[in-house]
């Protein structure tokens, strides 16, 4: 079993050395909506290549940044990019925004993704993970588990956070952004999903796909963190629409759903 806290200690004790403050809250920034780091009172920026052994991000959208801003008089921590494990990281890699996080004293995590929607979900909705799922999640349990320390492996896994979901409901109510409600679906990649295993996706009850988040969302649960989780519809998924999948159409949409988006993230922020 890796030794996280060994493999970045290096990492960890830098950061330390650089940080202006100890935040409050993190933020995950999902393909095509880190322009929201642009939209805050950034106080540092720190770019990931300068870290030692902080993974490189790979895909347009997920620029490297850790940014230490505030908000409503509220400490935060934003990465403007994610690593996936579809760019042959290993979870341990995977979830090292989340393992920083709970160095730093963090208490809360928003995480954020876009996804491909079936059922009623369609191209620039947002919806509020209910819950996630995934064929994997019982080995990604394990080994997620394992890598946080031995006080926290028998610790009841709350996510996402129905403490979060709810200010996050009410968020959206105030800001009448409307806001839809289902199940992620995770899947490694980096293909997307064929109409078969939507239509298999489907059947067993989920509402979105990607390939993203339930590890962070699992890491940060253990590690004793509220988590609450939100999808950018991007596309439909494979199969309900005649159009190719690409991720031009993923950036395209996060565009024009970026100004509902922003006002939901800031009045969550301002509700914690």
């Amino acid at each position: 079993m890796i030794n996280i806290e060994d493999k970045y200690k290096e990492l960890t004790d830098s950061l330390n050395e650089q940080i202006p403050f100890y935040p409050e809250i993190a933020l995950i920034l999902g393909s095509g909506l880190g322009e929201f780091a642009e939209k805050v009172n950034t106080i540092k920026t720190i770019p990931t290549n300068e870290l030692p052994n902080y993974p490189h991000s790979t895909v347009e959208g997920h620029k490297g940044f850790i940014h230490f801003a505030e908000l409503f008089n509220k400490k935060l921590l934003i990465y403007q990019g994610r690593i996936h494990p579809y760019e042959g990281y290993n979870i341990s890699e995977c979830v090292l925004p989340i393992h920083i996080a709970h160095k730093l004293n963090v208490k809360k995590v928003i995480l954020t993704n876009a996804a491909g929607g079936l059922n009623h979900l369609k191209p620039a909705d947002l919806m509020l993970i209910t819950s996630m799922n995934t064929f994997n999640i019982k080995k990604e349990l394990t080994e997620l588990i394992g890598l946080a320390s031995l006080e926290m492996r028998n610790r009841f896994l709350d996510f996402p956070s129905e403490h979060l979901n709810k200010i996050i409901r009410s968020a959206a109510l105030k800001e009448e952004v409307p806001l839809k409600e289902g199940v992620y679906w995770f899947g490694m990649g980096p293909s997307y999903e064929t109409p078969a295993e939507i239509k298999m996706v489907e059947k067993l009850g989920g509402d979105a796909v990607g390939m993203s988040t339930v590890h962070e969302a699992v890491y940060a649960s253990a590690l004793g963190m509220e988590v609450g989780a939100i999808s950018c519809i991007t596309n439909y998924a494979a199969g309900i629409s005649p159009n190719k999948l690409n991720h031009k159409e993923v950036m395209e949409t996060a565009e024009l759903v970026k100004g509902k988006f922003e006002r939901l993230i800031k009045k969550i922020i301002k509700l914690l």
